[in-house]
């Protein structure tokens, strides 16, 4: 059994992104498996895990760093042109993690040469073989009269855009905050999780309870917030790491209330909301380095599920016969997790030329797809923006927008935004590898936020689209044609509009991220903030640019201050606010017809945790602000990228509460944080030409 029903957290694995491919191993059902007898020391049961709590010695010295140089550091030792994790990351993920990566994941091919014990060495130089007590989630768990789950009201959050348009806007009756508590808020807990750098999946939320994937645990909580301090309700632990966020739907007949998500494998698992127990789990790998990445969605009786894909990372590296590896939607049975059809993005690669030496360069690939599907129930359609080639030829279906049957998974129209984007990580560095593209725009311009369908009340409807490239793009559902389209810079591989956008019911919010050049400052054009663009018009109605902000001990807590302040991740619209997290690790609050600057707080450092595990924020990306109950709960940390800084909690804010002084005077309470949240002459509101 993949998954389980839980008390306890046990070991798991984080896949790492690398320089060659491999090829996983399943098992008798078809899934990775992970042989624990080949773990450094006698492997554990019980609450105990193997943890990464106290690194082993970095000297020289330790056999492990020879296995380390030679197997590893290329690229994880320049992760800036590798995209890899930086070592430092490395050394704070759990062993199951490097053990995955070494034994079924993308590390496989550099580790198939290592012997057990060299195998061993390295895992030790890394995270050393401590053993850390898993007693803090039984403590965590909720007394009797808060374990069960009531999930009769109406859910908040049932996926990445909250609902099926994508349009991440929740009312103030849905979240129980109105704009002008956005004044006012406080710090009033935060939960931190052992042995995690990246925060990268956003919760579903249904009543009082929070679903919330922690990828490096492998763990999915359902956490109750409807007291001052929140406890587990249950807790499901896979065996290996989750990798998306939360969906949540119910079953058609029989009304079952049901959580569906992913992993690294990638398997798509369907769980009960009430319980945790597994329902059942399917694989939608295509070959071994196909990756889940956007969160599926529950339409009727079909969960619709996106893929990725990481050979992006790998395809430069000349042992590696590139490229094969491409996009698809799978539509499964919602009842069995059964394929039902699977929409690929292009035909499987075939060989093309010889690259110089003898080897074949294989062709088309590309067009993963890494966000999650819109649904246009009225035409029948589901919508999804697609990534860069990763050899040629460059078909039409890359840097594009699908629209879908969801009957069928028949392409009824396609825009491609931009053509000719071959694009390989390592080719950044070395334009003339053998796998490098020979003509390309080279700009890895993928639609890598989810897209938005907008119902105008002229009858008139609207596809939003976000592009790497800093475009936001309006489309006719209908044809796909262009209705008006904006521009907000060059765009760069991590930068332009980059995991999401938003909608308030008049204009769409486009956060704009930048990449670091190797002074550490943004590349030239390139202006990280967050725009409002009117809907209807492509105006925009205003801008906040972005400032460094390197004052105090930010330069130590902050992986470049001064150039990573981008605003990556998807923006949530609350009531008339509209929130926003930078690289650099600010919560921001703006007045979503103004622009003016409500609250700012600074996550990016070290927090006493309500569990009692060391809490660190970081970088705030991907998908990671949601709100309900009165609460906006926001994931800090992700270190998947060497500019950003990793973490592991999750906080959450509320509104101040009044509190009665000694004369019965009432006034603005605190939690306790004495940190300013507001600093105004640290930001630049202004309001462009239209």
């Amino acid at each position: 059994m993949l998954g389980s029903f839980c008390k306890f957290g046990f070991a798991a694995a984080l896949i790492l992104a690398g320089c060659a491919r491999s090829q996983a191993q399943p098992g008798a059902n078809g899934t990775p498996v992970v042989d624990v007898t080949q773990l450094v020391g006698t492997p554990q049961t019980g609450t105990l895990y193997q943890s990464a709590a106290r690194a082993a010695p970095t000297s020289p010295a330790h056999p492990g760093k020879a296995v380390y140089d030679k197997t590893c550091a290329a690229c994880h030792d320049h992760p800036g042109s590798s995209r890899a994790p930086a070592l430092e990351a490395l050394k704070g993920m759990r062993y199951g993690s490097i053990h995955f990566a070494l034994t079924e994941g993308k590390m496989q091919a550099q580790a198939v040469s290592l012997t057990t014990a060299e195998r061993a060495s390295l895992i030790d130089y890394l995270v050393g073989r401590s053993v850390s007590d898993d007693g803090w989630v039984a403590k965590m768990m909720c007394p009797a009269g808060r374990r069960a789950s009531s999930l009769d009201g109406s859910p908040t959050v049932t996926s990445f855009g909250f609902d099926e348009h994508n349009q991440r806007h929740l009312t103030r009756q849905q979240a129980g905050l109105a704009t002008a508590d956005f004044r006012n808020l406080e710090l009033a807990w935060v939960l931190g999780f052992p042995q995690a750098t990246t925060m990268r999946a956003q919760a579903a939320v249904v009543g009082s309870t929070v679903f919330l994937p922690v990828s490096h645990s492998g763990q999915l909580y359902a956490i109750d917030v409807s007291s001052a301090k929140p406890c587990f309700r249950w807790v499901y632990t896979n065996d290996i790491p989750l990798r998306t966020g939360a969906a949540y739907g119910v079953l058609p007949g029989s009304g079952r209330k049901v959580l569906i998500f992913g992993d690294i494998a990638p398997l798509v698992h369907m769980i009960d909301a009430s319980t945790g127990e597994e329902i059942w789990h399917q694989s939608v790998r295509l070959t071994s380095l196909s990756n889940g990445t956007g969160t599926p969605v529950l339409h009727g009786s079909r969960v619709y599920v996106p893929l990725s894909a990481s050979e992006i990372n790998f395809g430069a590296d000349e042992k590696h016969e590139c490229c094969t590896t491409h996009g698809a939607v799978f539509a499964l049975d919602a009842l069995t997790g059964h394929v039902v059809w699977a929409a690929h993005t292009m035909k499987d690669a075939r060989p093309i030329r010889d690259r110089g030496d003898g080897k074949m360069i294989w062709g088309p690939s590309g067009a993963p797809i890494w966000n999650s599907p819109s649904i246009d129930e009225k035409r029948g359609l589901l919508y999804v923006g697609t990534g860069e080639a990763t050899s040629e030829p460059a078909e039409p279906t890359t840097d594009a927008i699908l629209a879908l049957d969801l009957t069928t998974g028949a392409v009824r129209w396609r825009f491609q935004a931009t053509a000719n984007d071959i694009f390989l990580t390592g080719c950044m560095n070395k334009r003339d590898g053998l796998n490098c593209p020979k003509d390309s725009v080279f700009l890895d311009a993928d639609f890598g936020a989810s897209t938005i369908l907008v119902n105008r009340p002229n009858g008139r409807d609207i596809i939003l689209a976000g592009q790497k490239s800093s475009t936001l793009w309006a489309l006719d559902p209908d044809k796909g044609t262009v209705l008006w389209s904006r521009n907000f810079g060059p765009g760069s591989i991590t930068g332009g509009i980059h995991w999401g956008i938003a909608f308030d019911g008049r204009r769409v919010f486009a956060p704009i991220s930048v990449l670091p050049g190797p002074d550490g400052k943004p590349g030239p054009g390139q202006i990280a903030g967050l725009h409002a663009i009117n809907v209807d018009t492509g105006k925009v109605e205003w801008s906040f640019e972005a400032k460094p902000d390197c004052t105090g001990d930010r330069p130590k807590r902050v992986k470049n201050c001064a150039g990573g302040i981008g605003l990556s991740g998807a923006p949530t619209v609350v009531d008339g606010a509209v929130l926003a997290g930078s690289l650099d690790g600010f919560l921001r609050a703006f007045d979503a017809s103004s622009g003016e600057l409500l609250f700012q707080y600074d996550t990016a450092r070290d927090f006493a945790t309500t569990n009692g595990v060391p809490g660190k924020g970081g970088a705030i990306d991907n998908a990671s602000i949601v709100a309900a109950n009165g609460y906006v709960f926001v994931n800090s940390g992700y270190g998947l990228f060497a500019t950003q800084t990793p973490g592991n909690i999750l906080l959450a804010f509320r509104p101040k509460r009044p509190v009665t002084s000694p004369n019965g005077v009432r006034r603005a309470g605190s939690a306790g944080s004495s940190q300013p949240h507001l600093h105004p002459s640290r930001t630049v509101v202004r309001s462009p030409p239209s």
